[in-house]
């Protein structure tokens, strides 16, 4: 993956995860349903809902640092064992800043 198409493709995901963060926020912050039914399923909602902006804020934490090793030259090498991650994968996680075999180690 070329550097500045990488660079891209972590901006426009951090931009697509920014903008889905701020729909969930949004509905988190609607008023409280006063139907007691209603409320419940309310409540199962905003519990999926919390696990999801908890997730898009990861997300956007991990590409900070991918953009971040963009800028001192070190994306798309391992930061556990230096060697270099393989281009289909940072294609399908262009955050990632693990190796399949370290990652793999970590899991």
């Amino acid at each position: 993956m070329r550097l500045e198409a990488a660079k891209q493709a972590l901006i426009d995901l951090k931009e697509e995860i920014s903008r889905r963060l701020r729909a969930i926020n949004d509905d988190l912050s609607a008023r409280p349903d006063s139907n007691i039914e209603d409320r419940a399923t309310q409540l199962e909602n905003e519990e999926v809902l919390v696990a999801m902006r908890d997730e898009g804020a990861a997300q956007i934490v991990a590409i900070d640092a991918a953009l971040a090793r963009i800028e001192l030259g070190l994306f798309g090498k391992c930061v556990k064992c230096h060697e270099p991650i393989a281009g289909h994968r940072l294609a399908t996680l262009p955050y990632t800043p693990f190796c399949a075999r370290c990652a793999r180690m970590i899991d």
